[in-house]
């Protein structure tokens, strides 16, 4: 399968399990509606995709998030097979993703940074204004 194609089906599959997960269709009770899918990797023999989920709840929700979307893996297969027309349907496989939890602390280190710079400067400026 062509590039171009392989990535349309990543997005497509993280399109579908998203739309899944928001609209509550997942009945295990340990997959919230906050879990997001970052995206899927799709391997070119289209065996397996690997999908990446993330979320800003506390790591013990989203283990338990990731493992209860795995218990759901075959359900989530066959409702989304229904609607894409592939020759073969990938299985799912689901992993923890924190990129998204580190990079929000990074970005809140980054402005506590400039906040402190910030109020060295005016400090700064006031001694030198005495």
């Amino acid at each position: 399968m062509g590039q171009y194609r392989l990535q349309r089906l990543n997005d497509q599959l993280r399109d579908e399990i998203s739309q899944l997960i928001i609209r509550g269709e997942v009945k295990d009770p340990r997959v919230s509606t906050f879990l997001s899918i970052n995206r899927v990797e799709v391997t070119s023999d289209l065996g397996y995709a690997k999908c990446y989920v993330s979320s800003f709840l506390p790591d013990g929700q989203l283990k338990h998030g990731v493992s209860g979307l795995n218990a759901a893996a075959g359900f989530i297969q066959r409702e989304i097979a229904k609607k894409l027309r592939i020759r073969q349907f990938p299985k799912l496989q689901f992993v923890l993703d924190k990129g998204m939890k580190e990079g929000f602390k990074m970005v809140q280190k980054l402005n506590e940074l400039e906040r402190e710079s910030e109020e060295i400067q005016k400090q700064q400026s006031e001694n030198e204004s005495n």
